[in-house]
């Protein structure tokens, strides 16, 4: 049962009404996390803000998922996980990357395990990472550049896992194939 109301275009709030048919136009259906937040038209705002700026961030395809879904699995969200199970499928990233990132497993790509330990890192100690730590993501071939990008990815999971925590958001029909638990 949610704990928070799940908006459609019509009951809304008007600020979010023009967010919520972005949202219908881009992805054929309005996603329940984008309906919940909804109720605040300035975090639906920032949400799909971060979104696009990741998106649109050095990371490709692979690393995008990557961090997502560290981010996601980490914090235990029973909906990102599965929705970012369909986009991985979606962007057509190796189904094995995917199923190793939910079941918590290493990466055998040594570069998307290394984002893989450097995400996680960030999100357990809070940012409090040890010159260690950054000194294998960068032989692995990042920088200081995806250091930062991770905390946006992670601006905006945060946002996402928090709400869907409270808010027990139902997973879209789309992705109710994929359901996970942690």
């Amino acid at each position: 049962m949610t704990t928070l109301k799940v908006h459609n275009i019509e009951s809304a709030p008007e600020a979010s009404k023009v967010l919520l048919e972005g949202s219908q136009k881009a992805y054929g259906m309005i996603p329940g996390l984008h309906g919940v937040l909804a109720g605040a038209p300035g975090i639906l705002d920032a949400y799909q803000q971060l979104h696009e700026l990741f998106v649109n961030s050095s990371f490709n395809e692979e690393e995008l998922t990557v961090v997502w879904q560290s981010i996601n699995v980490e914090h235990a969200c029973h909906y990102c996980v599965p929705a970012h199970t369909g986009i991985a499928a979606m962007m057509k990233v190796d189904d094995a990357i995917t199923e190793a990132l939910r079941n918590e497993a290493p990466l055998a790509n040594p570069k998307l395990e290394a984002l893989r330990i450097m995400t996680l890192s960030i999100v357990r100690n809070r940012g409090h990472v040890a010159e260690e730590e950054l000194a294998a993501f960068y032989t692995a071939g990042y920088g200081e550049q995806q250091v930062l990008e991770i905390i946006l990815g992670l601006s905006q999971k945060v946002i996402s896992n928090y709400t869907n925590h409270i808010a027990n958001t139902p997973v879209d029909a789309a992705f109710q194939k994929f359901a996970w638990k942690k």
